[in-house]
């Protein structure tokens, strides 16, 4: 007579597994549960045995960074987070950067050597806080599905409130740079965005979390599908719904992809992938050996000037 009730509590307990399974994954993997900054005291560097050989650099890019002169800017995105930014001028009418960081990062610990490098090239540049970082609104990462919205807003205030003529190059690491991608392809840019920098990008979230998924013994196959319908459901966006990658195929902008071929985070294999996906008559890939996961800048500081530097004085 209560048979039924056997089903019925399968089919309850295997929901209650399969919700609990998806919070746990969205709060593992697009949650970013308090800001990350730094007092004026402190250096912020990356945890990790290969940051250890920069570290007094860095620290040097952080403190050069805070005593140059910048501007404090912000925007509202699309759903309603004031995002924060910092534009450093090179000289007025040179090319704008628009740098993005990595996952979890923030700007002054990911970008503060970007700064010197756009400096080094006769660039200036605005580095940003992604939603949930720094100094930014928000709590969820979105691996540049809505952050690559973001920088649409980005451009519009570059053009608004710096320079109506500027010149601008989307440019970034890891995360950002596969943001910066996903733009790339976008349709309807305004003819300002001249150029890409894609530093040690992924193709997709799939293939980039299915990777970390693999490195700690878990089975991609079988927990993915728990990832994105976390997304979906807690994140608002489906990871699965664009990707750089399939941006690259839609990508004519002049573009230049850096990747340390000692990256064992996102595998330098990647941008080779991304790159041979540009459908882009102007595109360049530099590799840079020894270097691990961003830092390829780091580790050859001239090697990587040098390149950038004449991919874009002969392209923008």
């Amino acid at each position: 007579m209560l048979y039924w009730l056997i089903p019925l509590c399968i089919v309850l307990a295997c929901a209650i597994v399969a919700l609990g399974t998806m919070l746990v994954c969205f709060f593992r993997i697009f949650y970013a549960p308090r800001k990350r900054t730094s007092s004026k005291e402190e250096y912020p560097i990356p945890k990790g045995e290969i940051y250890e050989a920069h570290r007094e650099q860095m620290i040097r890019w952080i403190r050069d960074a805070r005593a140059y002169p910048y501007r404090e800017v912000s925007i509202v995105s699309h759903d309603g987070l004031v995002l924060r930014g910092k534009y450093f001028e090179y000289k007025k009418g040179a090319p704008i950067e628009l740098l993005c960081h990595g996952y979890r990062g923030w700007a002054e610990r990911d970008l503060s050597g970007g700064v010197f490098r756009c400096f080094g090239i006769g660039h200036s540049v605005l580095t940003v806080d992604h939603r949930g970082c720094g100094e930014s609104e928000g709590h969820v990462t979105t691996f540049g599905a809505k952050e690559s919205l973001d920088c649409l807003r980005w451009i519009d205030l570059i053009l608004k409130e710096i320079d109506p003529d500027a010149r601008i190059i989307l440019s970034g690491v890891s995360m950002g740079a596969s943001t910066v991608m996903t733009v790339a392809g976008m349709e309807n840019l305004p003819k300002n965005v001249v150029g890409v920098l894609a530093d040690c990008g992924y193709t997709s979230t799939r293939a980039i979390i299915s990777k970390v998924m693999r490195d700690r013994n878990l089975p991609p196959r079988l927990l993915y599908p728990f990832v994105r319908f976390s997304a979906i459901l807690f994140s608002g966006f489906d990871p699965d719904a664009q990707s750089p990658i399939a941006s690259m195929a839609k990508c004519h902008l002049p573009i230049i992809f850096f990747h340390g071929d000692a990256d064992d985070f996102v595998p330098h294999s990647m941008s080779v992938e991304n790159y041979n996906a540009c459908v882009s008559a102007h595109k360049a890939l530099v590799t840079i050996k020894g270097a691990g996961h961003g830092i390829a800048f780091p580790v050859d500081q001239e090697g990587y000037r040098k390149a950038a530097k004449d991919f874009f004085d002969a392209n923008i």
